[in-house]
């Protein structure tokens, strides 16, 4: 008897194990005459007997199965024992491809591999892991639902799906201005919906990084503000050089988006991209609804307003430095000195004349029209270099003998110096080491911050306005007591220093003054984070054997930039606690340079929970 005729007189099994679908069984009642035939022929009556016993025992197990996420959940992995290594190589492979296949312009295999990578349980893990680790996972959404246990985090994995996904709407907070009366509105998503746009923000970032704008530097993969300072400074410096700025500042630039225009030109699912947008938002428990804009505080808005606002260089590029025959022309270039430098929605555009910078604020305006912006009258304006400008709270000026200086801005300077003290104000009962560490946790950010432009005068200034709401904090705590006895409670000679706000356990102030200037090396802008792993590794570590000092200069340059862990770059211009220094032997008296490394923060919390510093081989995902 032919297959296909055996087949129609067994049961039909259909295994439906991919987005939670249950296996179905079902059966063929046509059994016609192959029942006499069978009865007739003993050799086929028994091939047909041990078919129909596969099938009932199919059927048997069938009536068993559960669903997807179950089956899962069944297999049990612990969130410590995750292999990161693997799992970090395998969405770097896939998002490698999608970069190469974006410069090939190779749209249908984007949306393959875009679907494979949002699908990929590799890349759940991913998403689970960013948003339980950033500064926002101890803030809950609307459902007051938080992540916080391995457990939980490992369903969360499994429970990603785009399956009838649809987005609950965001909790909607305001955050005040600094000196300002308005406030800024702020949405916080659900963790389940911060993870949906994590995993959709994992394969369309490659996207991003290929087609942005080469001087773009906001909100990018290994690039910071202090590389768009370096990228100015080169293009302002010289005495033929631009003296017109373009400062431009687009209104509302995360509120007001086209939805229209983000559906049609965003590569990405349309139906989730949706749901990200219209989720509307939650404020005095009523609910309004989203007609523009992105999901402002949601991890996928940076890369929408990237994705929005990328293509200004090139309009730019067309109009002012291209010849008749299509190819870039520094002669032509020359005569407008039109540059673009943007971070985000913030940008400046250079200009050799006031004529061009007002040409040039109009095509802005039109290309931004397009995109439901518009430039902020209040904020847009044109200014000569030796005025000076602020952006990114750095001031550019040239001076008298036509040398640019970029120094921290006086409204950055003057924020700082509020902040300290507002923290000495509220900290009038705090101990002296309470004290310290919440000053510490400002100047030592501050001072990295603006460490790479000229700013050793104004760090000896706010030490000298701190030192004096500091005397008058240790007055006010003991009126009655001598000036003297004051200094020598609370100011100890250190080294070569005899006024040190420490404490008697060696916990002391951070002096700004202190701190090293040390001058951003510019990137190559050419250079992809996904393709270039090589120049990135190699640009990572220079960046930190020039900012690390001592012993932690040492314990970097031994491990050449790299996690001993899972092997994956360290970002140096991240915050110190998401590069913890880890004991190998667990003993944390043991200083030596031998028993310390550099790690990620979920590496070192995954060698703690597993009690060793060896890469687990184990995937307890493999296959899925």
């Amino acid at each position: 008897m032919p297959q296909s005729e055996r087949m129609q007189t067994c049961f039909m099994v259909s295994k439906r194990m991919n987005e939670g679908r249950m296996m179905k069984v079902r059966s063929s009642t046509t059994l016609n005459n192959e029942t006499d035939k069978l009865i007739c022929n003993p050799s086929a009556w028994s091939e047909f007997k041990g078919i129909s016993i596969h099938c009932k025992e199919i059927k048997k197990e069938s009536q068993s199965v559960k669903t997807y996420s179950e089956k899962l959940t069944n297999i049990n992995p612990s969130w410590s024992q995750i292999n990161w290594k693997k799992v970090e190589i395998y969405v770097n492979h896939l998002q490698i491809r999608i970069t190469k296949a974006v410069i090939k312009k190779n749209w249908n295999l984007v949306k393959r591999l875009s679907y494979l990578l949002t699908h990929s349980f590799y890349a759940k893990l991913l998403a689970v892991r960013r948003v339980t680790q950033n500064k926002g996972r101890k803030t809950a959404g609307v459902d007051g639902i938080l992540w916080n246990t391995t457990d939980i985090k490992i369903k969360a994995a499994i429970s990603l799906t785009d399956r009838k996904y649809k987005a609950k709407p965001l909790k909607r907070v305001y955050i005040e201005k600094y000196g300002k009366k308005e406030k800024r509105p702020l949405g916080i998503p659900t963790m389940y919906d911060r993870a949906m746009q994590a995993l959709y923000t994992l394969a369309l970032d490659p996207y991003a990084e290929a087609t942005a704008d080469t001087k773009s530097f906001g909100f990018r993969k290994f690039r910071s503000a202090k590389h768009s300072c370096a990228m100015i400074f080169p293009l302002l410096a010289k005495k033929a050089s631009p003296q017109w700025i373009l400062e431009g500042d687009i209104k509302g630039c995360f509120d007001n988006i086209s939805h229209e225009w983000l559906l049609e030109h965003v590569p990405m699912d349309k139906s989730i991209l949706k749901q990200f947008l219209n989720a509307g938002y939650v404020f005095n428990h009523n609910l309004f609804k989203t007609v523009t804009g992105t999901p402002q505080g949601g991890i996928i808005s940076p890369i929408l307003a990237n994705i929005t606002l990328d293509g200004i260089e090139e309009l730019l590029n067309t109009k002012y430095h291209v010849s008749k025959t299509g190819h870039y022309c520094s002669k032509i270039a020359a005569k407008s000195q039109i540059y673009l430098v943007r971070y985000c929605d913030d940008f400046i555009i250079t200009s050799r004349t006031r004529e061009f910078a007002e040409e040039v604020k109009i095509q802005i305006e039109d290309f931004l029209k397009e995109r439901g912006l518009e430039l902020s009258k209040e904020k847009t304006k044109i200014t000569h270099i030796k005025e000076g400008f602020d952006f990114l709270g750095w001031n550019f000026r040239k001076y008298r003998n036509e040398k640019l200086l970029i120094k921290p801005s006086k409204k950055s300077i003057q924020k700082v110096i509020d902040k300290i003290g507002n923290i000495i104000d509220i900290g009038k009962t705090w101990t002296q080491k309470q004290l310290i560490k919440h000053i510490n946790s400002i100047t030592i950010g501050w001072a990295n911050y603006h460490k790479g432009v000229v700013s050793k005068e104004i760090f000896n200034g706010i030490d000298s306005k701190m030192w004096f709401m500091l005397w008058d904090w240790a007055k006010r705590r003991h009126p009655q007591k001598a000036r003297k006895w004051i200094a020598s409670k609370y100011w100890h000679a250190i080294d070569t220093r005899k006024w040190v706000f420490s404490t008697e356990d060696d916990l002391r102030l951070s002096r700004l003054a202190e701190k090293k200037i040390i001058r951003t090396t510019p990137i190559k802008l050419d250079k992809n984070p996904y393709i270039d792993n090589d120049y990135w590794q190699k640009y990572k570590f220079q960046e930190g054997s020039r900012n690390l000092t001592g012993m932690f200069k040492k314990i970097w340059e031994k491990q050449r930039g790299v996690c001993p862990f899972c092997n994956q770059i360290i970002d140096i211009s991240k915050y110190a606690e998401e590069r913890p220094v880890h004991h190998i032997d667990g003993n944390r008296d043991n200083q030596k340079l031998s028993n310390l490394v550099y790690t990620h923060i979920h590496c070192h919390q995954q060698i703690h929970a597993t009690k060793s510093i060896r890469c687990n081989n184990r995937c307890p995902t493999q296959g899925l």
